[in-house]
């Protein structure tokens, strides 16, 4: 091999050795580059909802109640209640503004944040907490605005639906058609009470009943402590019916008509609102708006979640 030649492979792997090394610190740069993005991002998005240092002297403390109340939703008991002692524990705070849009739910949850309430109020009796229904405030989310000194609503508000209920299927004849056999191993003679590929038990179906009746009578006594006179006798108050946020001040349901900036101003006489609502984390909400939680949501929406109350 000649020199000319041997100079020539040294100069060519020289200057693949130079692309690489080239290649590799744009590669690094663009890593650098997308990690202080990705650090920007985190810093907006988990940041405290208002400097503390800059709010104002006094203000009303806002805590949503929002979606299907559920044990792991966003209208859970443990977010709504740590909204709730973070409020109570803020000398600032002048008054609580529970902000609800709900169709319902777990009549447990709600009745674990009634529960909170009340042992809250006794910290600090002269706090008032007041439910504002917007669109919807029905059943377990009506059960927990119960529990708030006054409640108000807009005219067109759909409020009420006191009861409770619990759904499944019976697909046992289709099952025949189609010539699908059934195998279900278990012990308990009522174990499989809502299993839907097997005839309905009477017995059971009236002890289901009897639980659900039960759950009613309670929610219909924690709606009557915490409204006490002001409830109307009418005779289809507590038959799960809903209704209007002017009927539903006809009955007794809700004190008056308004907005949750209504109420900051006219009732409370504070025009500063601050959002204690906790916030779900960024996986969290990443996941749902892929559709994670898309599953959940349908089986909430369309009461398919067989052998739960609500």
């Amino acid at each position: 091999m000649s020199t000319d030649d041997r100079k020539l492979i040294e100069k060519l792997l020289l200057d693949a050795v130079d692309e690489q090394r080239r290649s590799r610190r744009w590669r690094i740069f663009f890593r650098c580059l997308f990690f202080c993005w990705l650090f920007a991002l985190m810093v907006l998005l988990f940041r405290p909802d208002a400097d503390l240092k800059s709010l104002p002297r006094h203000y009303v403390a806002l805590v949503d109640v929002k979606g299907a109340i559920a044990a792991d939703g966003e209208a859970s008991a443990s977010n709504v209640v740590v909204g709730l002692r973070k409020a109570y524990k803020d000398t600032k705070v002048q008054g609580i503004i529970l902000r609800i849009n709900s169709p319902g739910g777990s009549p447990v949850q709600a009745g674990y944040i009634y529960d909170e309430i009340n042992r809250l109020r006794e910290s600090r009796p002269d706090l008032k907490v007041y439910a504002v229904i917007t669109d919807m405030g029905a059943s377990a989310a009506y059960y927990i605005a119960a529990a708030a000194d006054e409640i108000y609503a807009s005219p067109s508000s759909i409020v009420g639906s006191i009861g409770a209920f619990m759904a499944g299927f019976g697909v046992e004849e289709a099952m025949k058609k189609l010539g699908v056999t059934r195998r279900f191993y278990g012990s308990g003679k009522h174990k499989a009470l809502t299993d839907p590929f097997q005839p309905e038990d009477q017995l059971a179906a009236q002890h289901l009943r009897s639980l659900v009746a039960s759950v009613h009578e309670q929610f219909i006594a924690s709606v009557k402590a915490g409204r006490g006179e002001r409830l109307k006798d009418h005779p289809d108050l507590f038959t799960g019916l809903v209704w209007t946020g002017n009927q539903a001040m006809d009955l007794g349901l809700i004190d008056g008509l308004g907005s949750p900036g209504f109420v900051a101003r006219e009732q409370i006489g504070v025009e500063d609102v601050v959002d204690f609502t906790v916030k779900r984390g960024f996986v969290e909400r990443f996941a749902r708006q892929l559709g994670a939680g898309m599953s959940n949501s349908l089986t909430e929406t369309l009461g398919l979640g067989a052998g739960v109350i609500r």
